[in-house]
């Protein structure tokens, strides 16, 4: 990729992804050494590509629907605010934010959300 990275382009495609539910697919979208933590201060840190598939196979084959709904970014790091809907029973705002190596994969991922953000449809 070049110097100038569409960090959106690459923010809708993650969101696609997830959405779509392979596990293997949304981790290939991180670097070998990248960090997850979701939710920030919840949890563990996942490190490494494996261990970011493994936290994505809690909604592998679930029926999702992700939605941006605001974007800002800053030389190779956005911060984004999206919904995600569960099987149409459940909708949670999310903010993230990600940063990417000059490839266009994610280094670091930290999303910040609680059960106030949580709504049972």
């Amino acid at each position: 990729m070049s110097d100038a990275l569409d960090l959106k382009a690459l923010v809708n495609r993650y969101l696609d992804t997830v959405a779509a539910g392979s596990a293997a697919k949304v981790a290939a979208l991180y670097a070998e050494d990248a960090t997850l933590e979701d939710p920030v201060g919840g949890g563990d840190v996942h490190i490494g590509r494996q261990a970011i598939e493994g936290f994505y196979k809690a909604v592998e084959g679930a029926e999702c629907k992700a939605e941006l709904l605001e974007f800002r970014s800053g030389g190779h790091e956005a911060a984004f605010l999206f919904a995600l809907t569960v099987a149409g029973a459940m909708r949670i705002e999310v903010i993230e934010v990600m940063t990417f190596n000059a490839d266009g994969l994610v280094t670091s991922m930290k999303a910040y959300w609680g059960p106030e953000n949580v709504t049972t449809l």
